[in-house]
């Protein structure tokens, strides 16, 4: 038997991926995909400039030892 990719490469109509909704929509559930990724990097990216910015206020007001 087959990798389940190969089986949902014979049968997309069975991949939950690609539907949207109750829809099958492989192309819209894609496009779904990548705006998710796309706004979850952002997100990520965001943070990391918020994270970098707390640390330097932190040791901007750390009293000296």
């Amino acid at each position: 038997m087959g990798e389940w990719s190969d089986y949902f490469d014979d049968f997309p109509e069975e991949n939950p991926a690609n539907y949207l909704g109750h829809q099958f929509n492989p192309a819209g559930a894609k496009v779904q995909r990548d705006a998710q990724q796309k706004a979850e990097q952002k997100l990520q990216a965001d943070q990391q400039k918020l994270d970098a910015e707390i640390a330097a206020i932190i040791q901007k007001h750390k009293t000296p030892d």
